[in-house]
C-alpha cells in the first residue's frame, strides 16, 4: 500500500496484480488501454475495483508527455447520429482511463481550427474527428505527434486512420430500392459539396440512375445536412415544372425537413417515394413506407476510439481505413 494525497492508504499495481493473478505488466496494459484477453481484463478491473485502485495520473501524464484526455471533434452534436457515435467513443475511452473532450464545430472550418489549436495547447493525447469538410487541416496535430482518427468523413490530403461506411454503395442501394418500388423520376438531396460523404452518397444515387437509363442532374440538390436544408431542397424540387416522384435524402436531419414539406403538400409516402441515409431522429405518429440505410453509429465510435488508443500506445503500422457495413431496411 502507498499513502494517498489525502493521507489515506492506496493500493499499488503489485497488489492488484496479485489479487487478479496476473503480472504487474498486464495490469499496466489494461490500465493503459492496450489489448489483452477479455478474461484477464475482467479480472484486472474487478481486482482494481475491489482494492479501490486508481492509477497515478500525474505520473502517467509526465511519463507519456500528454494528458489522459482525447478530443472528439464533430460537426453537430444535435444530430442523433453523432450523439450515438460520441457514446461509443466515450465507452472505450473511459474503459481505458481516458476522458473525452467534446468539440462541436457546426461545420465551421474556423471553429474547428480553434478547437484543434486548443487540443494541442492542452496536450490532448489524440483526436477523433468528423471533419467539417475537405479543407479541414489536422497538420497542427500531426506535427506535434498527436494521433488522429477520422470518422464518417475525413480531411483530404492526410494519411491517417479512418472509420467510415460504404456511402456510395448505400446511396446506390437506397435509390435502387425506389426504382424497385416503381418510382422513376428520383431526386437526390445531399450535403455540402466539400463534404466527401455528401459527394459519395450522391455518386451512389447517380450510379443507380445510370443503371436505369441515365441521371438527371437537374434533380440533384446540395444542402447543409440540417432540417432547414432538407426543407429548402425539397421545396425547390417540388416546384420544378416536372417534379420528382421520389427522393433519396442523404442524411437523417435533411430527411426530417423533406418530410415536413411533403406533409404540408399532402404528398407523404407512398404518394412520393422516400429513401434516406440514417434513421429518422423523430418518429412520425403514423408509420410511413420509407427505405432507410441504417448506420452503425455507435460501432463507428467504438472502432475509432480503439484505433486511437492503439496509436496513443505506440502502434506505428501504416494508416488503416475500416469500412463498416450499412443495412437497408424497408419501413
Amino acid at each position: 500500500m502507498r499513502a494517498g494525497a489525502d493521507g489515506g492508504v492506496m493500493a499499488t499495481i503489485y497488489e492488484v496484480a496479485a489479487l487478479a493473478g496476473v503480472s504487474p505488466a498486464t495490469v499496466s496494459r489494461v490500465m493503459n488501454g492496450v489489448s489483452v484477453s477479455p478474461e484477464r481484463s475482467k479480472r484486472v478491473r474487478e481486482a482494481a475495483e475491489a482494492l479501490s485502485f486508481r492509477p497515478n495520473r500525474v505520473a502517467r501524464t509526465l511519463r507519456r508527455q500528454h494528458s489522459e484526455v482525447i478530443a472528439l471533434v464533430i460537426p453537430d452534436i444535435e444530430n442523433p447520429f453523432f450523439t450515438s457515435m460520441a457514446r461509443g467513443v466515450e465507452d472505450v475511452a473511459q474503459a481505458a482511463g481516458y476522458s473525452v473532450l467534446l468539440c462541436n464545430t457546426d461545420d465551421d472550418h474556423d471553429k474547428e481550427a480553434r478547437y484543434l489549436d486548443i487540443a494541442v495547447g492542452a496536450n490532448i493525447a489524440g483526436v477523433v474527428i468528423a471533419a467539417a469538410g475537405d479543407r479541414s487541416d489536422v497538420k497542427v496535430l500531426i506535427d506535434r505527434g498527436r494521433p488522429v482518427v477520422a470518422v464518417d468523413r475525413g480531411p483530404h490530403g492526410f494519411d491517417i486512420d479512418a472509420v467510415t461506411v460504404d456511402n456510395r454503395a448505400g446511396g446506390r442501394a437506397a435509390t435502387t430500392s425506389l426504382f424497385d418500388q416503381g418510382f422513376r423520376r428520383i431526386a437526390c438531396v445531399t450535403g455540402p459539396r466539400d463534404v466527401e460523404t455528401a459527394t459519395q452518397r450522391a455518386d451512389g444515387w447517380a450510379d443507380a440512375l445510370a443503371a436505369h437509363g441515365g441521371a438527371d442532374h437537374a434533380l440533384l440538390r446540395h444542402a447543409n445536412f440540417r432540417i432547414d436544408g432538407g426543407e429548402q431542397a425539397m421545396t425547390e424540387l417540388l416546384d420544378l415544372p416536372e417534379p420528382p416522384d421520389a427522393v433519396f435524402v442523404a442524411n437523417n436531419l435533411m430527411s426530417v425537413g423533406a418530410l415536413r414539406v411533403l406533409s404540408q403538400r399532402g404528398l407523404l409516402p407512398p404518394a412520393v417515394g422516400v429513401a434516406m441515409f440514417g434513421d429518422l431522429p423523430f418518429m412520425p405518429l403514423a408509420p410511413l413506407p420509407i427505405t432507410v440505410v441504417q448506420l452503425p453509429a455507435r460501432l463507428i465510435g467504438t472502432t475509432a476510439a480503439g484505433l486511437l488508443l492503439e496509436r496513443i500506445n505506440g502502434d506505428d503500422q501504416p494508416a488503416r481505413t475500416i469500412v463498416l457495413r450499412n443495412r437497408l431496411v424497408q419501413h
